[in-house]
C-alpha cells in the first residue's frame, strides 16, 4: 500500500514505514503530524485518484528530527571582467517516518 501526498509545494510517494525529508515543519522530535492532501492511494489492485484530493484520505507520520541539507554552492562568474561571486545555501528540513495510510 502506498500513497502520494503533497506538502511544502512538492509531491512525495510514501509507504508505511518509509522515512523521508520534507520542507521544514514547526514541530519537535516525536510529535505526530497528519497529511490530508492525499493525491492518490493504492491498495492491492485498487487505485483511488483524487480530483484533486482523495476524499477521506489521510497519512499519519511522526517527526524523527529537524536538520539542514548539505550546502549548495552558487558561483556567479563573468569571464574577462574580473568578477566572481560565491554564495552558499543550506535548506532546512524535517525528517518524518510514515506510520499509517488510510483512505
Amino acid at each position: 500500500m502506498y500513497a502520494v501526498i503533497q506538502t511544502g509545494g512538492k509531491q512525495y510517494r510514501v509507504a508505511e514505514g518509509t522515512t523521508l525529508k520534507i520542507e521544514k515543519l514547526e514541530l519537535g522530535a516525536g510529535d505526530s503530524v497528519e497529511f490530508d492532501k492525499v493525491l492518490m492511494v493504492q491498495s492491492g489492485d485498487s487505485i483511488k485518484v483524487g480530483q484533486p484530493f482523495v476524499e477521506g484520505g489521510k497519512v499519519t507520520a511522526t517527526v524523527v528530527s529537524q536538520g539542514r541539507h548539505k550546502k549548495v554552492r552558487i558561483i556567479k562568474f563573468r569571464r574577462r571582467k574580473h568578477h566572481m561571486k560565491q554564495m552558499g545555501h543550506r535548506q532546512y528540513y524535517t525528517e518524518i517516518q510514515i506510520t499509517g495510510i488510510s483512505a
